[in-house]
């Protein structure tokens, strides 16, 4: 069985999808889901789908060894970063080579980087007057946005396309692929 680690600081609907798509799989499943904000609503989900979530701060994350000692007892296959927006410790990416991933609403390398997320990504794009735009699933390194890329898809922006426009269509491009290109990650042979 593949253990699936998310993390999520948000509403926790790409941790949802990602839940339901292994559920009642016999070869992958979520098994924790990590938030950094006591208030999420990716709590509730968690909660609603009867999968563990724990909150922690950013002591926790960065000055002390708890939510690294918290993974290497759940010993995932792959930790998957689903709206999360603190950057990743090193400690964690050296323990888990090649087995931090992160999804990004635009084409990156472009609007990525500190500050790059939800809609800031998509005004900048609109602003922009970009003709599209995408998601791109990535490895997590050190740097914000700058892994090695394992998927990327795309959508058109049209111009009248407004900011909450262009996220409806970057979020169902993420309903549609991540939890596909997560399962091609933990089973790369089928």
């Amino acid at each position: 069985m593949k253990r699936i680690v998310i993390f999520a600081s948000g509403s926790g609907t790409n941790a949802e999808n990602l839940i339901k798509f292994f559920h009642n799989r016999e070869n992958a499943s979520v098994i924790q889901v990590l938030t950094n904000n006591p208030h999420a609503k990716v709590i509730e989900r968690c909660n609603l789908l009867k999968v563990s979530c724990l909150s922690f701060n950013k002591i926790a994350f960065y000055s002390t060894n708890h939510v690294l000692d918290i993974l290497k007892n759940i010993k995932p296959d792959l930790i998957v970063l689903a709206g999360f927006l603190l950057k990743f410790p090193e400690s964690i990416i050296n323990e888990f080579p090649n087995k931090v991933i992160n999804v990004h609403p635009a084409l990156l390398p472009k609007y990525g980087g500190k500050g790059m997320y939800g809609m800031h990504v998509h005004e900048a794009v609109v602003a922009n007057k970009e003709v599209e735009t995408g998601i791109t699933i990535h490895y997590v390194n050190e740097h914000y946005d700058e892994g090695a890329i394992i998927f990327q898809t795309k959508c058109s922006v049209d111009e009248l396309d407004t900011a909450n426009v262009v996220a409806e269509k970057i979020h169902e491009l993420e309903m549609k692929y991540f939890p596909k290109v997560v399962e091609s990650i933990l089973f790369p042979n089928e």
